[in-house]
């Protein structure tokens, strides 16, 4: 009989106490490999919603929760930007491209953009991929919405079908524009960014609705039409911006010139979206060096429990010990034994980890998608599970060497006499 065989009938000797440890060490294996694949993949899929845009003029408090609203749909943006406030940065550079958009309203729960027809046809949500629609088109006119994908999916709208917006982000709190139905007439394909998560119409129609909420403070109930807009109606609460590039080339020469420019004027703020994302990226670095090293130690107990069950079966498997002493095996082959057999239940528990974490990815990717539209890829990467498989199985032969020390020093005569 050769020693793997002995090792094999060893665990399944003592089978519930060997799935107890290896499960042990499967969670363990399995949330380390779930954090470092998501880790990367999370920030990376960030990057997708800020697509082709150079620069973004809001005036939230600062610029990284300028970009959580005005790109992620955190929250509605508190302050709005006036119309005339557009035009004169507008007209200040030659961009590229300068699109308003106005958020503050939603759809049962989705957040509404509101924005002209240069956001489709210009502005990328994620770099080389243009919007595509799914179904019908973009809005043309006022009072017309197209979908996000996720949005799509989660109001069950479709084409030629009338909604009408809630003013405000609570659909509990805020009230809906029943003078004002809007009809659907696109669905977007998925871009794996937050826009999946979001409904869209033109501004002219957002600015015909908050006007009628004023005109009804002011006692006058006819219904609003675009005659009626007042400038102080006519209000956004962000702008995206595009420099001019050179051919194949994602950066502008003249990026930071106009960054400080703009900064200059203290009624708005400016942020580079990509910035601020490695900004959220080293603001969460540290939470996540946490969620880590806690994995570490999940792992290092994991060894632990490895030890503690080998070392408590010693004592009942003296007298298998001293008899296959008997027969001959020297001390250090049966020590040997016993850290394969630890390792054996490493390989295994790490194994069932990597397994649990494929699940755990595709779990996270899910939920990130579901409740904030981005897509994380919850693939795993080679290279990290060889070396938390290894590092699981070079762990669980450290556990072991007490336990095969213990058996290093087992006496065959005392453990061959018959029991009393």
């Amino acid at each position: 009989m050769n020693d793997l065989r002995v090792v094999i009938i060893s665990l399944r000797a003592r089978l519930l106490s060997t799935i107890i440890t290896s499960s042990s060490v499967a969670v363990a294996v399995g949330l380390l490999l779930t954090m470092l694949s998501l880790r990367t993949a999370g920030f990376d899929a960030f990057q997708r919603g800020t697509g082709t845009m150079h620069l973004l003029v809001s005036s939230d408090p600062s610029p990284l929760v300028a970009v959580l609203n005005g790109i992620f749909y955190a929250n509605a943006p508190s302050n709005p930007i006036a119309w005339e406030k557009y035009n004169q940065i507008r007209t200040s550079f030659p961009y590229d491209w300068t699109i308003p958009i106005q958020q503050g309203d939603s759809f049962r729960g989705f957040p509404v953009c509101a924005t002209t027809n240069e956001f489709f046809t210009k502005f990328q949500p994620a770099k080389g991929e243009p919007w595509t629609l799914k179904e019908g088109r973009f809005p043309e006119k006022s009072f017309e919405l197209c979908l996000g994908s996720q949005a799509a999916d989660g109001t069950g709208l479709r084409l030629g079908q009338r909604a009408e917006l809630t003013h405000g982000a609570d659909s509990v709190s805020g009230h809906e524009h029943g003078d004002f139905p809007y009809t659907v007439v696109g669905i977007l394909k998925p871009t794996g960014s937050a826009h999946d998560r979001a409904v869209f119409t033109d501004l002219e129609s957002t600015w015909i609705l908050h006007a009628h909420d004023r005109r009804e403070r002011e006692g006058l109930h006819e219904l609003t039409t675009v005659s009626d807009l007042t400038e102080s109606d006519r209000k956004i609460t962000g702008i995206l911006l595009r420099l001019p590039t050179r051919p194949g080339s994602d950066a502008s020469a003249a990026l930071q010139q106009q960054f400080d420019a703009l900064r200059r004027d203290t009624s708005i703020v400016v942020a580079q979206p990509s910035q601020q994302i490695d900004r959220l990226r080293s603001i969460v670095g540290n939470v996540d060096s946490l969620f880590l090293a806690l994995g570490v130690a999940v792992l290092v107990s994991s060894g632990i429990s490895i030890l503690l069950a080998l070392y408590n079966s010693m004592a009942e498997r003296r007298r298998q010990i001293a008899i296959l002493r008997a027969m001959g095996l020297p001390r250090g082959r049966i020590q040997g034994m016993v850290v394969a057999e630890a390792c054996l239940i490493g390989f295994i528990g790490g194994l069932a980890g990597i397994i649990l974490s494929l699940v755990g990815g595709v779990v996270a990717a899910a939920a990130l998608k579901q409740n904030i539209g981005l897509v994380v890829d919850p693939s795993l990467d080679l290279r990290s599970a060889i070396i938390v498989l290894a590092s699981a199985v070079v762990l669980a032969a450290v556990a072991s060497l007490l336990p095969a020390w213990v058996a290093y020093r087992t006496q065959v005569a005392d453990h061959l006499r018959p029991d009393a």
